[in-house]
């Protein structure tokens, strides 16, 4: 692996002042130095069909594909939508867990990190047990602490920035260990 791990962050949010694409960019100002942290938009994935798949992966799945492949490890900022995560996360998932041309499963074996943030009492809990079961599935490799599960987020964000320093101090704990879990993982 090289000294310099590269990291891609993912929302499941589509939502222009979505609190967890704001999480995502706090994880980049947060992030430690060893890493190059990208974000992916989900904007353009189209609906998972089969159909489509034969004629071959559409370009907003290919490039999304290509920035899972290139990544030593994923970040995925997910809300909780009853009780689940957002079907435009698990769509994109779908079209990542496909085998390509070559075979390749851009998702297998690869380290996870899962964040969230919500303006209720439970900090997408739910949501994120539920992205650990489709990581079953397509073998990942999630970090399971520290958890990110802000809570009341309308309270810690304002003009799209985390403020709150105690959840900032968690979200940097989480990144830390998401490298050293990455780092592991590699040997």
């Amino acid at each position: 692996m090289a000294d310099t791990l590269k990291i891609v962050g993912i929302s499941g949010s589509l939502r222009k002042d979505s609190f967890n694409t704001a999480l995502l960019h706090a994880a980049a100002e947060l992030m430690p130095a060893e890493v190059e942290f990208s974000i992916v938009t989900l904007h353009e994935i189209e609906l998972f069909n089969e159909d489509v798949e034969r004629e071959g992966f559409p370009a907003a799945v290919v490039a999304l594909r290509e920035a899972i492949s290139s990544a030593d490890a994923l970040l995925i900022a997910t809300p909780e939508y009853n009780y689940s995560i957002p079907g435009v996360l698990k769509n994109a998932l779908d079209w990542a867990s496909r085998p390509g041309s070559n075979g390749e499963m851009p998702l297998s074996g690869k380290p996870l990190g899962i964040i969230g943030a919500s303006v209720g009492a439970y900090g997408t809990a739910r949501g994120q047990h539920h992205l650990r079961q489709v990581t079953v599935n397509t073998n990942m490799h999630p970090l399971n602490k520290p958890e990110v599960m802000i809570t009341f987020a309308d309270k810690k964000f304002s003009a799209g920035q985390l403020h709150d320093e105690p959840t900032r101090k968690v979200v940097r704990t989480h990144l830390e260990a998401l490298v050293a879990w990455t780092k592991r993982l590699s040997q």
